[in-house]
């Protein structure tokens, strides 16, 4: 590239000092040229802010004046920064030197390149993908989300396996790059999800809208997930109760009408065996969710954010049963499942 576009470095923090203070000086390393770094503040009660602006002057300081989660927190601050691409970086993510370049060249280089995510990997097992996004995302026939890299709980070991760019289904929200026309032009993130898939859902929506989504693994991040929502009963919640809302809004009629169904008697089941295991906690909030669900469908839902068209080409969808081929079948790695 001869010029180079403008980049915005978004990190959305929440009572995350200890991460900013240890991730934040790799962010200001990049070496990419043309690049700003920002750190928006969901209203954190720990010294997050003061911290920022009296050691990283340099940085923009944006503060929301109430904790509006992932979503809308995103929105919030990303209608106050102009570039031409944004990256949506969470606050527990180790970045390389060198990571920012190889996506920007896949973006001018594809005017219908919307979103694109880098290779994801642990940051205390970095040999190991990582669980928020591995190398790429996808989605199965019934609306379950996994990864290049990553299904259900095994996050499979880099052996180069997924080294080639391609289209996928969602970019992780954890390191997501996305071209700002595009993300103002859908109107963002639903802020309906608060936190969870809602980058799933944007990735859809672009999508539908005639974009592509893409992987670049020549990017490579370190992430250390979990770090700013951890493993709760409201984050069961949070992915049951918005994985139905996304379906709903996303797939046509044709298909709603017998996937949802079918998608709520395996909810069903998901938590009738958690109550077996004596996860009480896991199964009352997978029953929360269906009514969080319900009160969305017969109430709520024209508020969210549906799709403008429906003519893109749909890539990243495997055909079957994420759980058949897991469960049933014992295939534990998304190459055994999909190829």
């Amino acid at each position: 590239m001869q010029t180079y576009p403008s980049v915005a470095i978004v990190i959305l923090n929440y009572n995350t000092r200890h991460y900013l203070e240890q991730f934040l000086p790799f962010v200001l390393a990049s070496d990419y040229p043309d690049k700003q770094v920002v750190v928006a503040d969901n209203a954190s009660t720990d010294d997050s802010v003061s911290w920022v602006r009296s050691h990283f002057p340099g940085v923009k300081v944006l503060v929301n004046d109430r904790n509006y989660g992932f979503a809308e927190g995103y929105n919030q601050a990303l209608r106050q920064v102009k570039a031409d691409y944004y990256v949506l970086l969470n606050s527990d993510v180790e970045v390389t030197s060198d990571w920012i370049m190889p996506v920007i060249a896949m973006f001018e280089a594809d005017e219908k390149l919307a979103a694109c995510q880098p290779k994801l990997l642990s940051y205390h097992n970095r040999h190991l993908f990582e669980y928020a996004g591995a190398a790429g995302g996808w989605i199965d026939a019934l609306g379950y989300p996994f990864s290049m890299g990553r299904v259900f709980e095994i996050c499979e070991t880099d052996n180069g396996q997924y080294d080639t760019a391609s289209r996928i289904f969602w970019a992780s929200g954890a390191a997501m790059f996305v071209r700002a026309k595009v993300y103002h032009e859908l109107n963002g993130l639903d802020p309906y999800f608060f936190a969870h898939q809602e980058e799933i859902d944007l990735c859809w929506r672009m999508q539908l809208a005639g974009y592509a989504i893409k992987s670049c693994p020549q990017s490579i991040v370190y992430h250390v997930g979990g770090g700013t929502l951890p493993q709760s009963d409201r984050k069961v919640f949070l992915n049951f109760r918005n994985n139905l809302v996304m379906v709903t809004k996303n797939w046509p009629p044709t298909m709603l009408w017998w996937k949802l169904p079918l998608r709520i008697v395996l909810d069903v089941v998901s938590a009738m065996q958690a109550l077996l295991a004596g996860k009480r906690g896991f199964a009352r909030a997978v029953v929360q969710a269906h009514f969080a669900f319900y009160k969305w469908l017969f109430s709520t839902k024209r508020e969210n954010l549906f799709s403008r068209g429906r003519n893109g080409k749909i890539h990243g969808v495997f055909s079957g049963s994420i759980v058949w081929a897991y469960f049933i079948k014992n295939k534990k790695t998304f190459n055994e499942i999909v190829q």
